[in-house]
């Protein structure tokens, strides 16, 4: 059979942004592209206040300083958004598995419709984008124009510059990339799987992929030596923070990658809190049975937890540092300082923990639409929609749960690594002597901020699915393709 290369004559295709699971992605473009916005708008703020005020030295230091942890605040949001994307898209087509299948049988090629999924990322990205830039430039006016009446800020600064057009446009370009990625499967669907009841891979199917346990492990380990090399140089130079840094990112990105290899295992430990009701039995069994679903809803919110806890935990611990080699009455002021920063750049990084959330919503509720004749089946076997409610809210809160848990623990640990490369060549009394152990320091109001925002998540998130995984009748459910 000869491959179509366009669209199929008599294949009704819906209007792209109106697809189940779209409107979470423009979202997430939307507040990607608005704190973009924001952040260059603000940095380019301060730059002007710094170089105008002549009371203040070393302006252009602190400007360079406050434009690079912009840069990498930006940086870490798109990183999260482009995980958040991809993993919106490949569940998407995990779910259309059956009608791409369906059309490659009436002669489409899996190229075409990959191509397909990767303008349908674009459109979304440009949608999100546009209303990103428009909010994040309205936000910037209003933000600056007050603070210039409630500090007597005199500094001539035009918001609308050039420079704002970068946001929309990477962001555009990074969501259609990640939906590229996301959509490699279409690639694997065979026309035969039109005729099969073709879902997501199981636990043996997903660790099939050789290429990607290897490049998992490889990150992983080489990511894990180069932090420790971060570490060890940091103990005679504060460089060693940029050695860690990189050596985070390798490491942490290994672990993403073999999120489907080790979610199961972690999974299975915190399953057995919940009980050995039959909802509960369930609800765990669905999450290891399906692992890249599993991870692909949880490893957002890891990354999100991650990063805040991490640099909550490095600040804290630069903090205790200070008061140790203040020999325990250190200036106040100075206090007041590093724990305003502190305040302020764990309330950006969370910026990030939000594009997670809603791509954990959005998960979620694709995964209850994409299973309602499981559901449906359960309902004719004797499970009343009670029942079916309890089961899918303890997926969640199983999937959440596990999520914070793991998160927590490894932001703890980079949060340390990082504090120890970059102050570990810093002398304290009484020797005043280098190299220096830096304690990690738990900032434990961050982590019950943390743990309180996840209860009310855990909230948030089971509306959606619950109400959609009762809200069909049994036979309907059944019948649905």
């Amino acid at each position: 059979m000869t491959a179509v290369a366009g669209p199929v004559p008599g294949v009704r295709r819906a209007p792209l942004p109106r697809e189940r699971g779209m409107g979470a992605s423009i979202l997430v473009a939307a507040i990607s592209s608005a704190f973009g916005t924001l952040l260059i708008a603000t940095t380019g703020f301060i730059g002007a206040w710094l170089l105008s005020d002549p009371y203040l030295a070393g302006g252009e230091t602190v400007t360079a300083v406050v434009a690079i942890l912009s840069t990498l605040l930006i940086a870490v949001a798109m990183y999260v958004a482009a995980v958040v994307t991809t993993n919106t898209f490949a569940t998407v087509v995990a779910g259309r598995t059956r009608q791409i299948a369906l059309v490659r049988l009436i002669g489409a090629s899996a190229r075409s419709e990959r191509r397909r999924v990767a303008r349908q990322g674009l459109v979304v990205g440009i949608i999100g984008a546009v209303i990103g830039v428009i909010s994040g430039t309205a936000a910037a006016a209003l933000l600056l124009e007050g603070a210039q009446i409630a500090w007597s800020i005199d500094v001539d600064y035009l918001v609308v510059q050039p420079a704002l057009l970068a946001p929309p446009v990477i962001v555009a370009l990074a969501t259609w990339a990640s939906a590229w990625v996301g959509s490699r499967r279409v690639l694997d669907v065979s026309p035969l799987e039109a005729i099969s009841g073709a879902v997501e891979r199981n636990t043996r199917e997903a660790a099939s992929g050789r290429a990607r346990r290897i490049a998992a492990a490889t990150l992983f380990v080489g990511g894990t030596l180069v932090l420790a090399a971060g570490v060890a140089v940091g103990l005679m130079s504060p460089f060693g923070v940029v050695i860690a840094f990189l050596g985070g990112i390798l490491s942490f990105t290994g672990l993403i990658l073999g999120a489907s290899m080790i979610m199961p295992l972690v999974l299975r430990t915190t399953g057995r809190l919940f009980g050995r009701s039959a909802e509960a039995r369930l609800a765990a069994q669905n999450a290891l049975r399906y692992p890249e679903r599993s991870s692909r809803t949880a490893i957002g919110v890891v990354i999100g937890v991650t990063l805040v806890t991490m640099f909550a935990v490095a600040a804290q611990s630069a903090r205790e540092l200070l008061i140790r080699s203040g020999g325990g009455e250190p200036p106040q002021q100075l206090l007041s300082l590093m724990d305003t920063f502190a305040a302020i750049m764990t309330a950006l990084v969370a910026v990030s923990a939000v594009i997670a959330s809603v791509g954990l919503v959005n998960l979620l509720t694709l995964g209850v639409i994409q299973r309602r004749r499981e559901l449906g089946l359960l309902r004719t076997l004797g499970f009343s929609k009670p029942q079916i409610r309890r089961m899918v809210s303890l997926e969640a809160v199983h999937l959440i749960v596990t999520s914070v848990t793991l998160g927590l623990l490894l932001g703890v640990l980079y949060g340390w690594a990082g504090a120890q490369a970059l102050l570990g060549s810093v002398g304290v009394p009484p020797a005043f002597t280098s190299p220096t152990f830096v304690a990690p320091a738990v900032p434990w109001l961050t982590v019950a901020v943390v743990v309180a925002s996840t209860a009310i998540l855990t909230v948030a998130a089971t509306v959606a699915p619950t109400r959609l995984a009762t809200a069909a009748m049994p036979m309907q459910a059944l019948a649905d393709d």
